[in-house]
């Protein structure tokens, strides 16, 4: 079902894409080799490359950890419904096609605010036959207008998976904890949340390099909070903390699934550049100091 964003003129959605500063979702295609992004958003990544060479692992096991949680959640809760709050540009693996091929009808909600996300989104719209998904055009700050344009799609008696990866950290102090609480209060007990975080527990000192980039390129707030902190979303709402609890990212049940391997007709290595070379690494070679971002569930 076309989602009610997208009945945006063309000519008014471009004039909404500012590519005079760098955007979250378009650095983390960067970071994950994909092509929807600007001239400035590849600066503001290889930027972050040079504060922490091996930052890529952050992105791509961030993207893996929303792969299994969504499997566990279909395959082993019997969550068919998700919303997925500020899922970024569409790349491989997408919620609704994880989700759908477990669960044939399942639902799936997403939601962002970026311009360039909504130019794409007929690409998170064609899910399968059997099960619906929507977009919805909005900010994370206004959880009452999600929930209540989210409800069109989702039926809120039954459980939701709420998926917030790598996302709160944009948003600063109490108020993060406050919008966490009002979505989950909304929420059936059932449901469950998927979280992942940003942290500077492990490489304080490199993580507040990556920080600078990024605020001096105008993403705003750019929290970095500690393994206590991430906890707290989930006290805080009320959340029962599921095992493994608030680990890191590549440590949270680990499937053994290899990344997707690098295409035949891939160019040398030597030939590419920085940026050009994510999507071909091997991102199994990781180490607990090469991690700063934490991945948790919890259950209402």
């Amino acid at each position: 079902m076309p989602g009610d964003a997208l009945s945006q003129d063309a000519a008014v959605l471009l004039r909404r894409i500012d590519t005079s500063k760098a955007h979250p979702a378009r650095v983390y295609d960067v970071l994950l080799g994909g092509k929807d992004n600007y001239p400035v958003d590849r600066a503001a990544a290889a930027a972050a490359l040079a504060a922490n060479p091996r930052g890529y692992l952050d992105v791509r096991h961030n993207r893996a950890f929303l792969r299994r949680a969504v499997t566990m959640l279909a395959t082993e809760d019997g969550i068919s419904q998700f919303l997925d709050i500020d899922t970024g540009l569409p790349t491989g693996q997408n919620v609704h096609e994880i989700a759908q091929r477990i669960v044939p009808d399942a639902r799936v909600v997403y939601v962002d605010n970026d311009p360039v996300v909504l130019a794409h989104a007929c690409d998170l719209l064609t899910g399968g036959p059997e099960g619906r998904t929507d977009y919805i055009d909005a900010d994370l700050k206004e959880p009452a207008s999600i929930l209540e344009r989210a409800a069109k799609t989702l039926d809120f008696d039954q459980p939701v998976g709420l998926c917030l990866v790598a996302v709160l950290h944009f948003i600063e102090g109490a108020e993060a904890y406050d919008i966490v609480r009002e979505l989950v209060d909304a929420l059936p007990s059932g449901s469950r949340l998927v979280l992942s975080h940003l942290t500077l527990d492990v490489n304080a000192a490199t993580m507040r390099a990556v920080q600078q980039t990024y605020t001096e390129r105008g993403f705003g707030a750019f929290v970095l909070r500690s393994k206590a902190e991430v906890e707290r979303f989930f006290t805080h709402s009320g959340l029962e903390l599921l095992d493994p609890g608030v680990v890191p990212i590549h440590r949270w049940r680990p499937d053994g699934t290899p990344p997707v391997p690098r295409p035949p007709e891939a160019p040398s290595l030597d030939v590419l550049d920085e940026i050009e070379r994510i999507p071909h690494y091997d991102i199994t070679d990781v180490t607990d100091a090469d991690i700063n971002i934490y991945a948790a569930t919890g259950r209402k």
